[in-house]
């Protein structure tokens, strides 16, 4: 059985506890809390567990490296403070703990990180013998499992086509997700930090480049571009209320350029209710969301990949998912080697066990 601390308990790290504190295979020993509204309460209130854990809450980082767990699942925001994550997540390493993460998105295809992510990481996990493993949805499996799955269907590939095209309206975090894709922001305010040059291509720039790589073939360039729509009308939702002339749809992507055409793009549709970008592409189906990759050659193949919950937002859904994909893993990267482990590094075969949870095991729905 693995020893696992969980560190934080926001839209992703909830759920990714529930799995934890679920799980026979896992047990949890500690947790992470940053706001003071949860330090100190028992982890099962805190991802809406129908049973006490014992395991009381904590912002001291010292205490839970003294708890010498197996795994930390780190699901805290990192992207808004990269530098104090790296301080973390290096921290935790060194001390010889391994670590599995959704957030640090940079890190989803670690071998083409930025140097000044990847090497501090890449010296704490040699100073404690530890392995990282950074992944998610998106970065992560619609650029990485889903597209290798998409391709191994067909015998020649002229272009690859990877999107998430969500509606996030009921997505309960303007704080976050709301104010770094700008959603609420006129034309003439200050451009969100995600939109200026380089940084969406340096954040799934690393997994183009990787996808490059695995066919065999030298970029000419990576390169981003973006598209904001700002609504005529108010629109009002979960997330917040947009007024006329604020953002409510952006598309981003990241673009493989090779013999002067684009043959591989990871793309974002987000929007704030159907009423934002009408023109723009929708998921099919009246669905909420998909992470779909088309792959333009012979054969076309289309994958597209829908989560729902028969209790929670869709946009919920693809929470669980997320920390599903670390969770999942926490098992083979503490067998890992040492050092920064990639998505292909992990045969999917070994990512399944502890899946079937026993019947008395079997959490309430959280409503």
């Amino acid at each position: 059985m693995r020893r696992v601390v969980q560190f934080s308990t926001g839209n992703v790290g909830r759920h990714s506890l529930r799995a934890i504190i679920g799980r026979s295979d896992l047990e949890l020993v500690g947790v992470h809390a940053s706001g003071p509204s949860k330090i100190g309460r028992d982890a099962a209130e805190l991802c809406d567990w129908n049973e006490p854990t014992g395991v009381i809450a904590t912002d001291d980082v010292d205490a839970l490296i003294a708890l010498r767990p197996d795994c930390v699942v780190y699901t805290a925001l990192a992207e808004t403070r990269p530098m104090e994550a790296i301080e973390e997540l290096s921290k935790i390493l060194a001390a010889g703990i391994d670590v599995v993460g959704t957030s640090f998105v940079w890190m989803a295809a670690p071998r083409y990180a930025g140097d000044w992510v990847r090497e501090p990481l890449e010296k704490a996990c040699a100073a404690g013998g530890s392995s990282l493993y950074i992944n998610g949805i998106d970065p992560g499996y619609s650029g990485d499992t889903l597209v290798h799955t998409a391709l191994s269907l067909a015998t020649r590939v002229a272009t690859i086509t990877v999107q998430e095209i969500f509606d996030y309206a009921n997505y309960d975090d303007a704080e976050y997700t709301g104010a770094a894709m700008g959603f609420g922001v006129s034309e003439d305010d200050e451009l969100p930090p995600l939109y200026l040059p380089g940084v969406v291509e340096s954040m799934w720039g690393g997994q183009v480049r990787s996808l490059a790589d695995g066919l065999g073939i030298t970029l000419d360039e990576v390169r981003q571009r973006t598209e904001r729509w700002f609504t005529p009308e108010r629109i009002d939702c979960t997330m917040m209320t947009v007024h006329p002339g604020q953002m409510a749809a952006v598309r981003f992507a990241t673009e493989g350029v090779l013999d002067g055409r684009v043959v591989i793009t990871l793309e974002h549709v987000n929007r704030l209710t159907a009423a934002a970008a009408p023109e723009w592409d929708f998921p099919p189906d009246g669905h909420v969301g998909v992470h779909r990759v088309v792959i333009d050659g012979d054969p076309r193949v289309e994958v597209n990949t829908h989560v729902s919950h028969p209790v929670l937002d869709p946009t919920d859904a693809g929470c669980i998912s997320t920390a599903a994909r670390v969770v999942n893993a926490i098992d083979w990267v503490c067998d890992a080697p040492v050092g920064l482990v990639a998505v292909e590094d992990i045969p999917q075969a070994a990512i399944i066990k502890g899946l079937m949870w026993a019947p008395d095991r079997e959490p309430q729905l959280p409503v």
